[in-house]
């Protein structure tokens, strides 16, 4: 293993607004690879500049940083420069992907279905919003994940505290229309798309919270969808995927209707690989253990 893949940086950490989830990523993944015989080793770049990955001879690098920094094409395009191959998305569809404002305008562009929205700022109309949307509606930071600055407004007069919330992370910040149903998430590796996982919240709120440090959400897998649908979903999301241009691995995130109609509302280019991360748990589904899974992560690391 150490001839194939050299000696590996495993980045983690960052400064964004998830680095506690990614720090509990990115020691999973480095534990996994080491027991693979793998020559990995820890970087932080909140604590190491990046130029340090060419000048100790890195030859590959496995993303597990998640959020502004890491998830965006900012670290993607460094590596580009520096040339050392990595995991996931390249520039472009790391940047559109964690915009969730223009990765619905893509969608909605190539005729997907994705909820419908408002940008939301401190001269928007709160009426006019619900009365467009509907209540409940969600208020997001439109370039953060793991649910963070995210509210489910139930009533006019919480909206725009919402909006107040999402905006101490972000100066863009979007509200997304309520789609009642099952909440799905989709793990593909390369060209496939692995077993659909159906999360369970407790009254339907899968916060950062209920995410990563508590046991109450409940998550099935398989979904127990019949399977003509769920390979429709599955292809679904393999398109929603590369109209964006993601590569390697991600994950979508889903509302599927009680009469059976997908909405996608987001695409996540490094997904968590925490305990309670959904890829590996969809992974081990299909067959593959976590120490292979991130073995098979690494084998697609590129450039370009």
């Amino acid at each position: 293993m150490k001839q194939t893949f050299g000696k590996v940086a495993v980045l983690f950490g960052g400064a964004s607004a998830e680095r506690e989830v990614s720090l509990m990523s990115g020691t999973a993944v480095l534990a996994a690879l080491r027991g693979a015989g793998i020559d990995a080793h820890a970087f932080d770049p909140a604590e190491r500049d990046l130029h340090i990955l060419k000048e100790e001879g890195f030859d590959r690098v496995f993303i597990a940083l998640h959020g502004r920094g890491g998830e965006d094409g900012t670290v993607q395009g460094a590596l580009e420069l520096m040339g050392i191959p990595y995991t996931g998305s390249g520039v472009m569809a790391s940047a559109i992907s964690m915009d969730k404002w223009r990765t619905k305008m893509v969608w909605q562009a190539c005729g997907l279905p994705t909820p419908r929205y408002e940008i939301l700022d401190v001269q928007t109309d709160w009426s006019a919003v619900v009365e467009v949307l509907g209540l409940p509606i969600f208020v997001k930071p439109v370039h953060e994940g793991s649910s963070v600055g995210a509210t489910k407004v139930t009533a006019l007069e919480q909206l725009q505290p919402a909006w107040e919330l999402a905006a101490r992370y972000d100066n863009l910040v979007i509200a997304e229309e309520f789609v009642s149903g099952q909440e799905l998430t989709a793990p593909f590796l390369e060209d496939r798309v692995l077993p659909l996982i159906r999360i369970v919240a407790p009254d339907g709120n899968y916060d950062y919270q209920n995410k990563y440090f508590t046991d109450v959400t409940r998550y099935d897998c398989p979904c127990g969808l019949p399977d003509a649908e769920e390979q429709a979903i599955q292809a679904l999301v393999m398109k929603s995927a590369r109209v964006l241009g993601c590569r390697g691995w991600g994950r979508a995130d889903l509302i599927l209707t009680d009469d059976g109609r997908p909405y996608l509302l987001e695409m996540n280019t490094s997904p968590g690989m925490t305990s309670h991360s959904l890829v590996p748990m969809s992974a081990r589904v299909a067959g593959l253990s976590f120490e292979a899974l991130c073995v098979e992560l690494l084998k697609g690391a590129r450039l370009g």
